[in-house]
């Protein structure tokens, strides 16, 4: 075969990509694209725009453009294949409705004109492969996990190192990454998305390196702990490719078996590789749940509409300082603490009873790491109305949240200063400070910071209501697998 091409999608790196390894090995001369993304959202083409920088520069050392375009992929696949000769197109597929959809319509688009390879890249096992013993999709996480714990234990993922040397397709003209405009102008709201990690696949090894050197220490109590920062930072180098999950699962384990780290802080980790192969599962089994609650009746939930009680989430003035300290953390850095992402996501859905969709898709948009698997199964899951939800009766307290994750209150103070003088004990919920303590510490209710948009025990009293409504019987026994 004289030329290949291959098409990048969400696999922004050399090292460990089957597209770009067998384009190599099977051509002479190889042809990278990169078509935008038009879904990505605004926090996530920052990332974005310097990935592909990033992904540029390593195919330049390895004498390989990186050819960008703009427009439908069907099209602009079909009119490279023709214009430069191309015997046949690779990728590595993404197990998103969406991107589905593409391969069929390029599959399609270049059936006359050249050979179609793709490849399974962004989970460790093959969702379709995986079944209970009557053949049904898993719903619970714990039984689909170990089950794939068995099938990598026995066929470990091959992990692959950098392609071979091939020669660049000449001729080809590209778009300027500049162009796009994916970056913020005037203000430049991402000033400080930077905090939480340097995009491209060298970084994202680096930090990945430093992280499996440690042996992820402290990570299985830590990473609960807001402050502790005890987080792998993987999250955004995952979801653009950056790293391959299959590279991160073999290093893990080859930490684990050499006793390079405390093997319960490893197994914590494993297991959250494991829900984002659970979040992926269930999107390829169950597509609609991208829009749609996995759990049918929570089609009626009678959601409340409150565009005012909506925009205060978003920005952080709530009342709950540590709702508004993730938020605002979100705001500031395009990044939240897992455990804030929880807890601010239960918040919107129960204290305040808004559509979960409000918030996913707030998330997507804001999120530098925005995974629609991940939002879409986290958000359901803090809603009540996903695969293994938390129970509908599981109403995070954030006062009670902070206090035990934010004993110090150091995230709190980071990210909500005006509080910054309050004494520990009064930090997490201000509402309830007596007044000589507010005064003290500066703080005036309604005016320097909000009171709490609503009273905790009467919003968890009306969550259990509207879930209690879903059907009969709800609030007994058989609604704790709500």
């Amino acid at each position: 075969m004289q030329r290949a091409l291959v098409w990048f999608r969400r696999d922004l790196r050399v090292r460990d990509n089957p597209a770009l390894a067998a384009a190599a090995a099977a051509a002479g001369q190889v042809l990278p694209v990169y078509i935008l993304d038009e879904a990505t959202g605004a926090a996530g083409r920052w990332w974005l725009h310097h990935s592909l920088r990033a992904l540029r520069e390593s195919l330049a050392r390895r004498g390989l453009p990186l050819t960008l375009r703009r427009g439908r992929p069907a099209e602009i696949l079909r009119e490279l294949a023709a214009e430069h000769r191309i015997e046949a197109t690779f990728w590595n597929r993404v197990r998103e409705p969406a991107w589905a959809r593409a391969d069929a319509a390029a599959e399609r688009a270049l059936a006359d004109r050249c050979d179609v390879h793709s490849f399974p890249d962004d989970t460790l096992t093959d969702p379709a492969a995986i079944a209970t013993g009557q053949g049904a999709p898993y719903r619970v996480f714990t039984a689909y996990w170990r089950r794939c714990r068995e099938l990598l234990e026995t066929s470990p993922p091959e992990v692959g190192g950098l392609p071979r040397r091939a020669a660049p397709v000449p001729g080809a003209a590209s778009e300027r990454l500049d162009d796009w405009r994916l970056l913020p102008r005037a203000p430049d709201w991402a000033a400080r998305f930077g905090e939480h990690g340097t995009p491209g696949e060298d970084a994202a090894r680096a930090r990945w390196a430093a992280f499996i050197r440690g042996g992820a220490a402290g990570y299985a109590d830590g990473r609960d702990v807001f402050a502790a920062g005890a987080g792998s930072g993987l999250s955004a180098p995952l979801h653009f490719g950056e790293l391959s999950p299959r590279a991160v699962w073999r290093d893990a384990l080859r930490a684990r078996d050499a006793g390079a780290g405390d093997a319960r802080d490893l197994g914590r980790f494993l297991d959250q590789l494991g829900w984002r192969e659970f979040c992926r599962y269930l999107l390829h089994h169950f597509p609609a749940t991208a829009s749609a609650p996995f759990r049918e009746r929570f089609a009626a939930f009678p959601w409340r509409r409150d565009d005012a009680a909506f925009a205060r989430w978003r920005l952080g003035r709530t009342g709950y300082p540590l709702v508004d300290a993730g938020m605002r953390e979100l705001r500031a850095t395009g990044f939240m603490h897992n455990r804030a992402r929880m807890v601010c996501a239960s918040f919107l859905s129960k204290h305040l009873l808004l559509h979960w969709r409000l918030g996913a898709d707030w998330f997507m948009d804001v999120l530098v790491d925005a995974d629609l698997a991940n939002n879409t199964a986290g958000w359901q899951w803090a809603a009540g109305c996903g695969a293994d939800a938390a129970p509908y009766f599981r109403i995070f307290s954030p006062a009670a949240q902070a206090a035990k994750f934010d004993p110090r209150g150091a995230y709190i103070r980071r990210w909500v200063p005006e509080l910054a003088a309050l004494p520990d004990r009064c930090l997490a919920a201000p509402g309830a400070a007596p007044a000589a303590v507010l005064e003290a510490a500066g703080v005036v209710l309604g005016k320097t910071y909000p009171p709490p948009m609503v009273e905790h025990a009467a919003a968890r009293q009306r969550a259990l209501a509207a879930y209690r409504s879903l059907a009969p019987g709800a609030g007994g026994r058989a609604a704790h697998s709500l």
